[in-house]
């Protein structure tokens, strides 16, 4: 079971989107316990959005989720990027910083997506390196997320072996998120329930759940634009039956709906942490 008490934050929280920022602004201080943030789209925003920015900074604890450390990929690690963002999560006062298992550029530029890792024992070391020397240059533990993915070329371990391999290897925290094991189960036909009692959940810093589409009965595609779905709200109450009532945030990146509604689904993640915490105590 992991100590609680040592998480960067606490409660439900929500992630930060320009398309949101007018009704962050007017919610209440209460209405979110935390929020999420992509450094590369705040570095260096001066003007009414970086006012705006500075703004929910003072008012709610920041984590930071990044976008494009590329953590896979051929090309050397952006350095300039991490000095970067050192100096943001120092500024801002940043409770911690997450980066996504798979790389989106190679040695010609970003991709513009999240492409998968090869499922290898050599892909381990090479990302485990490239993990430890990101954690050098910020002064600070990362976060690796679990990732969804369409395609495993060359693999030679299980999705789960390498996240393993690579935490482990690496000696990083984890981002779990659920959706994505939940869209990876369906996709790859496996149990996302073996894959929460398998993964090393001891090291995770805060969960994300989200919404997604689905393509066809076994595609499903992950794309945080819906609300979230039974099947993922039941695997999250999964997961704090089996580590405690972990930080848990809200992700939607477009097609927003009334912001009461995406309160209600903070809301939600409250009850259930608050149901598995009476639960816990009871037995």
């Amino acid at each position: 079971m992991p100590d609680l008490t040592s998480h960067p934050v606490r409660g439900a929280g929500l992630g930060l989107r320009r398309g949101l920022l007018s009704e962050i602004a007017a919610m209440d201080d209460d209405a979110v316990d935390f929020m999420e943030v992509a450094p590369e789209n705040w570095i260096g925003v001066g003007g009414r959005f970086g006012r705006q920015f500075r703004a929910v900074a003072e008012r709610f604890p920041l984590v930071c989720h990044g976008l494009s450390l590329s953590l896979g990929g051929p090309a050397p690690l952006d350095t300039a990027l991490l000095h970067s963002v050192r100096r943001f999560l120092d500024e801002h006062d940043v409770r911690c910083y997450t980066e996504h298992l798979s790389y989106c550029s190679d040695d010609k530029g970003h991709l513009y997506d999240l492409m998968p890792i090869p499922f290898t024992e050599e892909a381990v070391h090479y990302v485990a390196g490239r993990i430890r020397q990101a954690q050098d240059l910020l002064g600070r533990r990362i976060g690796i997320e679990n990732v969804s993915y369409y395609a495993a070329p060359g693999r030679q371990l299980s999705e789960l072996e390498f996240v393993n391999g690579v935490l482990a290897e690496a000696d990083c925290d984890l981002l779990l998120d659920v959706n994505n094991v939940y869209v990876n189960s369906i996709n790859f036909g496996y149990d996302p329930y073996e894959y929460l009692d398998g993964i090393d959940g001891a090291r995770a810093v805060y969960l994300h759940v989200a919404g997604h589409y689905v393509e066809a009965p076994d595609l499903r595609v992950d794309t945080h634009g819906s609300a979230v779905i039974e099947p993922v709200w039941d695997l999250l109450e999964a997961a704090y039956r089996r580590w405690g009532v972990l930080p848990t945030l809200l992700e939607r990146d477009f097609n927003f709906p009334p912001f009461g509604e995406l309160l209600d689904e903070v809301g939600r993640i409250r009850t259930l942490q608050q149901q598995s915490s009476r639960y816990a105590a009871a037995g």
